[in-house]
């Protein structure tokens, strides 16, 4: 991709990497006794460490899940995925937006109120007799994606309470209209 442009997201699920946490990262579950024993013995069945079978299992699960939606899509959150998954959390929120508003925490809901009233992150058009900034923000193609990357901590921390809700950024509402022909031009003459 070049420099200055934005990335498509569905392309953006296309890239490598990403998909599977480290072994590194460790993730802490806890389970009654009896499913505890049961996942013990099936990876055993399958040769596997406790924590692989259960990862496995996870992901074929996954499989299964439908992705509640507005409109029925059929999808499976691992057939979505592409669409649900990205490295950047300001991307995750929006995508996660975009195709399953529904899985949505609070939160993350505020948050994306705020993103859909500010002008400043949509592509629009200045429209009507006041000329006024109108943009569609059901539309992923109108996000603005890197001007919501620069600004995502600045939306957070307002939702979280950290800073006033006059810190986030902010765009033009109106089309400015050109200044008036200033007939007095006798000081700005050079000569």
């Amino acid at each position: 991709m070049e420099h200055g442009q934005e990335a498509n997201p569905s392309e953006k699920g296309k890239r490598g990497g990403g998909g599977k946490l480290s072994r590194s990262e460790t993730v802490t579950v806890r389970l009654d006794p009896k499913l505890n024993y049961l996942c013990e013995l099936a990876a055993r069945a399958q040769r596997r460490t406790k924590s692989s079978f259960i990862e496995w299992a996870i992901d074929y699960a996954l499989g299964f899940v439908e992705v509640p939606n507005p409109t029925p899509t059929g999808k499976t959150i691992a057939l979505a995925a592409n669409e649900l998954w990205d490295v950047d959390e300001s991307d995750r929120l929006a995508q996660l937006a975009f195709y399953a508003p529904v899985l949505m925490t609070h939160d993350e809901q505020l948050t994306w109120r705020l993103v859909e009233t500010n002008g400043l992150l949509w592509r629009g058009n200045y429209a009507g007799a006041d000329e006024t900034w109108h943009w569609d923000s059901s539309n992923p193609r109108n996000f603005r994606w890197e001007v919501f990357r620069e600004h995502y901590q600045t939306f957070r921390q307002v939702v979280e309470g950290r800073r006033p809700k006059s810190d986030l950024p902010t765009w033009q509402e109106k089309r400015r209209k050109p200044a008036a022909f200033d007939t007095d031009l006798d000081d700005d003459c050079p000569f």
